[in-house]
């Protein structure tokens, strides 16, 4: 939602504008961050309530790949002699997405009136995260925006790889688990029946697994609803914990810890560590200030934990690579190395780029041979499940054979 807002720093200097936010607590937080506080906001246009997650508020989103070709267009047309606005103006007409083009359009004015372009973008955070905003800023101040936007460009297609490859690479045991679960209800509700039937008629005593099973198919078959229900409210809860501070630190620690996923969380971190990094530095950001900005763009708190800390470190005059070299369990010496040699030849850009490709191909690689580690594992889930039912259904019939 936009906010017409009027806040104040603590120099007693007032700004006034109209700011992107979920509410106006989010806007007050925005604010603070650069260092002004909220005196009034005004809603410019009043949201709809609904439960549960709103259409519209499934429209309001810009992707991904919507960025990156935003990024990359925008950038062909400065190098080509088109001005800002003018090239904002083409960009707009360009984009199949409303939300996009109206937030477009407004950058557009924003910067007629006199804004930068950074500020322009800064009003739109669900949009365009810190680290494009601040790279935009370092572009603008240095007469060498079209190289950042080629910049942030490619990093985004670089991170839309990434992201898609890992995705793949898990979509085919989720799809096998979820076919598995629905057929294995089906099998309860429509076919354990008619056996339990069988089974009461000729009034023999049935194993323990087997009463089990037919509890199952019995509960699931007369209270259908009330176990859609159940199962909703689990998935409800189980995300809302996953998204709760305390529920992604576990799931940062288990990625850490489990044998499969821990090689692919350490390679996607720090491959995605290096190719920022290596960006922001291009722009000719300050070291320091590059790190902090990495380290809120890293999704593990461990791996963002470390950057954090290592700012610190680096202020007081210790070397990047030193510091990393402390966390031995996150960073492989290859990584320390690679950046001490960077330190030393002052070209750690370009060493930060070699090393995000060098672990994105592993990253790939390891991707690409993940479902012939999982294929196994899935096999043996499945064939236990299977073996479980069969039995279950199956000792029962012996027992009758043999007292014919």
């Amino acid at each position: 939602m936009l906010y017409s807002f009027r806040a104040k720093n603590f120099k007693g200097e007032e700004i006034k504008g109209v700011r992107d936010a979920e509410n106006e607590a989010e806007l007050a937080r925005y604010l603070r961050n650069d260092g002004y506080f909220l005196i009034e906001s005004e809603a410019s246009g009043a949201r709809k309530k609904s439960v549960g997650i709103s259409f519209g508020r499934l429209l309001r989103r810009v992707s991904l790949a919507e960025k990156m070709i935003f990024s990359r267009h925008l950038s062909v047309m400065i190098g080509a002699g088109l001005s800002l606005t003018r090239a904002l103006e083409v960009l707009s007409r360009q984009t199949n997405n409303n939300y996009f083009r109206k937030i477009i359009l407004n950058i557009g004015r924003n910067i007629t009136k006199g804004k930068s372009f950074a500020d322009s973008l800064a009003n739109y955070p669900r949009v365009f995260s810190d680290l494009f905003v601040n790279m935009v800023r370092v572009g603008e101040v240095g007469g060498n925006l079209e190289e950042v936007l080629k910049s942030l460009a490619y990093q985004m297609e670089k991170d839309y790889e990434l992201r898609s490859k890992v995705r793949g690479a898990f979509m085919y045991p989720a799809v096998i688990v979820v076919a598995m679960v629905i057929i294995g209800i089906i099998m309860m509700i429509f076919v354990v029946p008619k056996l339990t039937a069988t089974f009461a008629e000729l009034k023999i005593n049935l194993p323990v697994t087997t009463r089990f099973v037919i509890f199952v198919s019995n509960f699931l078959a007369h209270h259908t609803l009330i176990f859609i229900g159940s199962f909703a409210v689990f998935i409800y809860f189980a995300v809302k914990i996953i998204k709760s501070k305390k529920g992604g630190e576990a799931i940062d620690f288990l990625s850490l810890n489990i044998p499969i996923l821990r090689n692919i969380t350490i390679k996607i971190n720090t491959a995605r560590m290096a190719r920022t990094l290596s960006s922001l530095l291009k722009s000719g950001m300050a070291i320091t200030e590059a790190i902090e900005m990495v380290s809120h763009t890293l999704t593990n708190k461990y791996f963002s934990s470390s950057l954090v800390f290592s700012v610190g470190e680096v202020k007081k005059g210790k070397v990047f690579s030193d510091v990393l070299g402390r966390y031995e369990k996150l960073y492989p010496p290859l990584v320390t190395q690679m950046i001490a040699v960077g330190e030393e030849t002052g070209t750690m850009d370009d060493i930060l780029a070699r090393l995000a490709d060098f672990y994105e191909e592993e990253v790939y690689n390891i991707t690409k041979n993940l479902s012939t580690i999982i294929e196994p594992i899935l096999m043996i889930f499945i064939g236990a499940a299977v073996g479980f039912f069969a039995i279950s259904m199956i000792q029962p019939m012996y027992s009758i054979v043999e007292g014919i």
